[in-house]
């Protein structure tokens, strides 16, 4: 039985609102994006012309939640992901190498 909660956009919200500098991951996520909905996860780089940017698409509930290492909290949110089970913790490595290609890699999938 899942326990998503249709409310994306306040999802969003909270995510923005947070002010610069906190390394906070908000309760408010937490409660809407339960571990155990979490269907896959999915990191990659985004070309941003002189860097690139680490993304990650959280599916669950049948909605994709997208987070970058540029938003406050990312790396509360990564230690958030280390609890789902069997959570592929050398993710950062596959993404990163080589240089200037997009790298996509499922960290973790259920089922």
């Amino acid at each position: 039985m899942t326990t998503c909660r249709p409310a994306v956009n306040r999802l969003r919200k909270t995510w923005a609102g947070l002010r610069p500098g906190r390394d906070r991951f908000p309760d408010d996520i937490r409660q809407q994006l339960p571990l155990a909905d979490i269907r896959r996860v999915t990191f990659y780089k985004r070309d941003e012309l002189t860097t690139d940017l680490i993304c990650c698409e959280v599916e669950a509930c049948g909605q994709t939640w997208f987070f970058h290492e540029e938003a406050d909290g990312w790396e509360e949110f990564l230690r958030y992901l280390d609890f789902l089970p069997n959570f592929r913790t050398d993710w950062p490595q596959a993404v990163v190498h080589p240089a200037f290609a997009a790298n996509e890699t499922v960290a973790f999938k259920r089922g």
